[in-house]
């Protein structure tokens, strides 16, 4: 059971792996191929239910880091039982209707890995048990959803969307990190599991609101909560499965899925309920309103998922059990019908050629079936029998008609977002498909089965769910909301209907506005298009100005700090040495250790040289005469050379004192750097002399003494303490048996820091490439490379401000509007650095005329 239940988080990626070579040889039939892999993910899954009903939870543990006793490990209970049944049932018909929506793209392959990547991202965020696991998969949907939703990256408006996303949910997930180590910090608990054991929670810590904001923001950012809410219209870009799946059950109920899972040791505080109920609240309006102003159907269903997310969190706020209960049921309800309303769209689009619902009418009698599961969605969507969302608003409502002013004010912002939300529903099922036709761009026909088999199935399922009723309540209620509270809760749905219920009379009432807000949509849109038109500004332009702002005062940081000038690169780096090592040793008083003591006795004999042979002082003599040749070098050749014997000298000390290895590295790097400087200096066109005014060479002087006195009187005070050789022992006793190598300083190397190593060599072929690359684009660009011979100052050498010149365009008239943050990134930070300026291209060579071989 352990490596079935691991394997359901893994299969995806393998799947996603495997993509595009399957479409490759299954291109009609390869979104029915792929889609068997949720499937079998859905129907292994369905298998668990009884195990879960009977034990409470199934976990499953794999080895991950043994040495810091943390495992991959992961846990089956109702709560993420059903979010992972909603993933992979909803995921199987996205897949396969992927592969009827997007027949013959010519990436289709590529998406579908995509897609299958953050179906499996999202199963392993749901069933992830040990918190560090959970935020990988948590930062794997924000990845793969930006691949998803910029999957059409020629199109500014897909990147900007992609762009937009990724940055917001990455805050967040830099907050649910911040939040999973502070939690580790004071429980010692990696897994949530066992932090829902906890006694008394968190809650009664002193750093409890620090907690509380880190996951508050990392749920709010992730299910778009106002005002973090304006990334998800702007996702809309992505094609439309990919807009089916997010607003369902993926990305955007990560958040919703956080918050349910912290709930029995972060909820239930005055805190806690406060800002979930309000922000949830505003949410639940703000999209509900904003849903109304659009007319695109996309964007219609888009803002209204920002509405549903408001509203779940709004009822985990509340935390009693009849609001836990009808979260879960509005969570499963939600899932069903949007996700088919989003596909129906997609099918209108596909077929019709357009979303607009002003231009749009009397489809049913060309897309009855298409017609058909819009209306088994839109019963969910408007909350009417014999559909789930029925309950789901019955139990929203059960416990708040009561005398306090708080439970009638959220009571209120239920019943009004409900009603809107339902008149939305009624726009997205009545305008496109009843009415009179409207012409339409493309000739309207029925979808295929690859676009119809997902709403259909879909919309039928919301209905089922409410016709088993006793199954759904006691194999999906009870367990989800009992792990949502931590106490055992008894499904109370039913068909039977008490007239004499308040409840009934508010479901009735919220049906009633609904009717009104649906006459009155055309009134209402124009009314909040007046409003956004005299605000002036949104949490989006608001969003691009910070970009911008940003991308701008990086250019400034840029031009600053990398002008170009090699010279002044090296003055800062060494003053900031010469800083990090006189603070610590005058500042910190560090070099008290070498004063004098009654410990270390006489000070003359400590520091006296020692008995050196004749050849021990021929290399001293050596380094000093390498010290005086680069001092007084005439010119940059001899500097070079002169390097090269103080080099020496330094590598023959290495050989004589018991350091046979280093010696042997410190020849090679003198031998490669003499050649290779020596080879480069004679291709540059730089001036056989360096003339330099007295006080660059008194700032250089200074700092090279400076560095020179601390790194001596630094490693004089590490020599002046007790050498700490537990390091130098494993080194010594497990060269052998575990690297299996004699020599310690290799094993060093390529071992114990092996991935240190890596990097360096890494390092090197990178800035090979790169200037092999510089030097071939030259060659291509016809700009001739200094022979060997060249004299030092070429006559085809130009200015800098003659190629800046040149380089740059025409002045344009500056545009009224300013730019997107996406389209101005790369302009901006193309133009930072003035030396990044390229030279204007050449005039055209003629082309060469191919010859036979």
């Amino acid at each position: 059971m352990d490596a079935s239940i691991a394997l359901v988080a893994i299969a995806p990626f393998v799947a996603a792996a495997l993509a595009p070579l399957l479409h490759r040889y299954t291109k009609p039939l390869s979104g029915w191929v792929l889609a068997l892999v949720p499937a079998a993910i859905f129907v292994f899954l369905l298998t668990l239910i009884e195990p879960v009903l009977a034990t409470g939870a199934i976990s499953a543990r794999i080895g991950w880091v043994p040495a810091y006793g943390l495992d991959l490990s992961f846990y089956v209970d109702g709560l993420s039982l059903t979010f992972a049944l909603t993933i992979s049932g909803i995921g199987a018909l996205i897949v396969l209707y992927s592969g009827a929506y997007l027949g013959g793209h010519p990436h289709l392959g590529r998406f579908l890995a995509f897609l299958l990547a953050f179906m499996g991202a999202m199963l392993g965020l749901v069933l992830a048990d040990n918190m560090l696991g959970l935020f990988m998969f948590w930062e794997l949907t924000a990845i793969t959803s930006f691949l998803l939703i910029g999957f059409d990256a020629v199109r500014a408006a897909a990147r900007r969307g992609a762009i937009q996303a990724l940055v917001i949910t990455n805050i967040g997930g830099m907050a649910l990190l911040a939040g999973v180590v502070l939690v580790h910090q004071l429980t010692g608990i990696w897994e949530l599991s066992a932090l829902r054991g906890l006694e008394s929670g968190l809650q009664d810590h002193a750093l409890y609101g620090l907690v509380l904001a880190c996951f508050i923001v990392a749920a709010f950012t992730k299910s778009a909560q106002f005002p973090l809410h304006f990334w998800l219209p702007n996702a809309m870009e992505a094609p439309t499965p990919v807009s089916a799946f997010l607003h369902s059950a993926t990305m955007v109920q990560a958040g919703v899925y956080l918050l349910a899972r912290v709930t029995p040791w972060l909820g239930h505080t005055v805190a806690w309920t406060t800002i979930l109920v309000c922000f949830g609240g505003v949410t639940l309006l703000w999209g509900a309103l904003g849903s109304l102003k659009q007319t695109d159907l996309k964007q219609m269903l888009a803002q209204s998922t920002i509405a549903s997310l408001g509203l779940l969190v709004l009822l985990i706020g509340l935390g009693t059990e009849t609001a836990i209960a009808g979260m879960v049921i509005y969570f499963v309800a939600h899932a069903l019908y949007k996700a088919g309303l989003f596909m129906v769209v997609g099918a209108i689009d596909h077929e019709a050629g357009t979303r607009d619902i002003t231009a749009l009418g009397g489809l049913a009698g060309k897309m009855p079936v298409t017609f058909v599961a819009a209306l088994l969605a839109g019963l969910s969507m408007f909350g009417l029998p014999p559909a789930i969302a029925f309950f789901a608003k019955e139990e929203m409502y059960l416990d708040l008609f009561s005398p306090h002013w708080q439970d009638l004010s959220v009571l209120a912002v239920l019943v009004a977002g409900n009603a809107l939300l339902a008149a939305v529903g009624a726009l997205v099922v009545i305008k496109p498909f009843l009415g009179p036709v409207m012409p339409t761009p493309k000739p309207v026909h029925e979808a295929s089965i690859g676009l119809l088999a997902g709403p259909v199935l879909l919309g039928a399922a919301g209905v089922v769910a409410a016709l088993m009723l006793g199954w759904f309540g006691h194999s999906v209620l009870e367990p989800a909301a009992s792990a949502i509270l931590h106490e055992p809760v008894k499904s109370h749905l039913s068909w039977a209907i008490n007239f004499a219920a308040p409840v009934i009379w508010l479901s009735a009432l919220t049906w009633v506005l609904a009717i009104v807000a649906y006459r009155n949509a055309a009134r209402i849109r124009t009314l909040i298009r007046r409003f956004d038109a005299w605000l002036g500004w949104t949490a989006d332009t608001v969003f691009d100005d910070v970009m911008f702002g940003l991308i701008r005062f990086a250019g400034a940081m840029t031009r600053l700090l990398h002008h170009g000038r090699l010279e002044l690169y090296l003055v800062t780096v060494f003053s900031m040495l010469a800083l990090a090592l006189m603070l610590p040793l005058f500042g910190l008083g560090a070099v008290q250790a070498l004063l004098p003591t009654a410990d270390l006795g006489n000070w003359s004999a400590v520091l006296s040289w020692p008995q050196l042979m004749p050849h021990e002082w021929g290399v001293i003599f050596l380094a000093l005469v390498g010290l005086g040749a680069i001092v007084a070098a005439p010119n940059r050749l001899y500097s070079i050379l002169a390097l090269g014997i103080q080099g020496t000298a330094v590598a023959l000390i290495f050989l004589l004192f018991g350091a046979p290895d280093l010696a042997f590295t410190q020849f090679m790097v003198e031998i490669l750097s003499v050649v290779i400087l020596a080879l480069v200096m004679t291709r540059l066109n730089l001036d056989e002399r360096d003339h330099r005014p007295f006080e660059d060479l008194a700032r250089d002087g200074t700092l090279a003494l400076v560095c020179g006195v601390g790194v001596s009187l630094l490693l004089m005070v590490v020599l002046s303490g007790t050498l700490d050789t537990r390091l130098s022992d494993f080194f010594t006793a497990t060269s052998v048996p575990i690297a299996h190598g004699h020599n310690i300083v290799n094993v060093i190397l390529v071992d114990y820091r092996g991935f240190d190593t890596l990097g360096e060599i890494s390092v090197l072929m990178a800035a090979g490439i790169s200037i092999m690359v510089l030097l071939r684009s030259r060659r291509k660009r016809g700009l001739p490379i200094p022979p060997t011979g060249a004299p030092k100052r070429a006559a085809l050498a130009e200015p800098a401000s003659a190629a800046v010149a040149r380089a740059k365009p025409a002045a344009k008239p500056r545009a009224k509007s300013r730019p997107k943050a996406a389209d101005l990134s790369a302009a901006t930070i193309s133009t930072a650095s003035p030396q990044s300026v390229p030279p204007a291209r050449p005039a055209a060579l003629p082309r060469r005329k191919r010859t036979a071989s």
